[in-house]
């Protein structure tokens, strides 16, 4: 059975040769070398230890991946923000690594600079991001301040022509890759989430490093570490918006980055789907498949409910960002829903494996393991649960931004 069909509402022929391109390259290039990636990075002691990363980056940089949803202009494929839902589905169906990629690379960080970024901060920023030359980051998170924001305690102090910032950020995936990082920093501390500003931080810049994160449950394959800024001196033509402005600015990213963990968390589903399929039918118990007891098809029908219920809030977000449509509330369900759903999608694929799904001879505990970092990552699921509520209270609204993501146009963006 083909689970991608009769979305044809909302996608169209481009995508799905785009879903059949981004599926032969996730095959062929990351499905015969992912469980012993997934091996060595439990026990990984740097990007060194990885070295698969970047060769992949570039590839997928070259094919149009990195920037499918950046105009023309800027140096990307100038597709629509469904196709950048349809490849992080495409790639989260193998593994969730590189589908995190493309929440930070594109989702936070490369979106954030077109809603908000001037067109000179687009050419010199944008544009390498977008064909794949220059990988990005997004640096929020910090060791005593996740979901609160505006408890962070990273600083940056105007000197000049430049801000001079300070302070440690955690939890960033690229961390010891990205040539450029957006960062977030108090230039007011005494105006709480009023007094955040967002920067553009290259690597090079004197002052930042970086170290790696061990011992991770899952996203094994993929770099995630701690980003370090010490008296680190950044020119005030780098300042993304304007002073002030940065928790919106970091709100309206983690519309777009909480879009694509929802479409990769339903690649997830189905790959557990696909694979609970095949074990069903060829694994035989009392004489018959297991796919014959009814228990089982109750898992396997269970997955198709989530695997379709997911897609279809998914499909409608990023119909709304095409027409130029706030989408927070539609988003968040869309994450909180799809997350969940994959985690327990999982959890039931490895129950139809039996004790082979204990093992990682099989992929399902590594779905397992990989979902569950994503009802926690761009916002908590218990996050997810009270925006939803707020929303239907009339206690939240969408409030008009000083600067919309823009509604996609092809005739511009192609």
């Amino acid at each position: 059975m083909d689970f991608t069909a009769n979305y044809d509402m909302f996608l169209g022929e481009e995508h799905e040769l785009l879903r059949k391109s981004v599926r032969e390259f996730a095959e062929k290039e990351v499905a015969p070398y992912i469980r012993e990636w997934d091996r060595s990075g439990a026990q990984a002691e740097g990007p060194e230890a990885r070295p698969h990363i970047r060769p992949l980056l570039q590839k997928m940089g070259a094919l149009g991946f990195l920037g499918i949803c950046i105009p023309a202009k800027y140096g990307g494929a100038g597709m629509d923000y469904l196709a950048l839902a349809v490849v992080c589905e495409e790639l989260e169906r193998i593994d969730s690594a590189l589908r995190v990629v493309l929440s930070v690379h594109t989702g936070l960080n490369s979106l954030s600079l077109l809603q908000w970024g001037s067109e000179e901060q687009k050419q010199k920023y944008l544009a390498p991001q977008a064909q794949g030359t220059k990988f990005a980051g997004y640096c929020l998170t910090e060791p005593n301040s996740g979901t609160d924001a505006g408890a962070m305690l990273a600083t940056a102090r105007r000197d000049g022509d430049d801000y001079i910032l300070n302070g440690e950020k955690t939890w960033i995936s690229l961390a010891d890759i990205a040539d450029h990082f957006l960062v977030f920093a108090k230039t007011d501390t005494s105006k709480g989430n009023r007094g955040i500003s967002c920067f553009i931080v290259e690597r090079a810049f004197a002052g930042v490093s970086s170290h790696p994160i061990h011992g991770k449950l899952g996203v094994r394959a993929g770099n995630t570490g701690s980003v370090v800024l010490q008296d680190v001196r950044v020119p005030a033509a780098n300042l993304l918006g304007e002073e002030g402005e940065g928790f919106k600015i970091a709100m309206a990213a983690l519309d777009n980055g909480r879009y694509t963990v929802a479409a990769g968390a339903t690649g997830l589903i189905q790959a557990s789907l696909e694979a609970s399929l095949k074990y069903a039918v060829e694994r035989q118990t009392f004489g018959v498949p297991i796919a014959d007891h009814q228990l089982v098809k109750r898992m396997l029908s269970h997955m198709v409910r989530k695997l379709d219920t997911s897609r279809l809030l998914v499909y409608r977000a990023g119909w709304m960002k095409n027409q130029g449509r706030r989408n927070t509330r539609e988003t968040t369900l869309a994450k909180w829903h799809a997350t969940v759903s994959s985690f327990e999608a999982a959890d039931d694929a490895i129950q139809v494996h039996g004790a082979y799904g204990y093992s990682d001879e099989y992929p399902v505990e590594r779905y397992l393991r990989n979902a569950r970092g994503a009802i926690i990552y761009e916002g908590t699921r218990e996050l997810q649960e009270l925006l939803q509520a707020d929303f239907a209270l009339g206690n939240r609204e969408n409030k008009p931004l000083r600067r919309e993501l823009p509604a996609y146009d092809p005739a511009e963006w192609e």
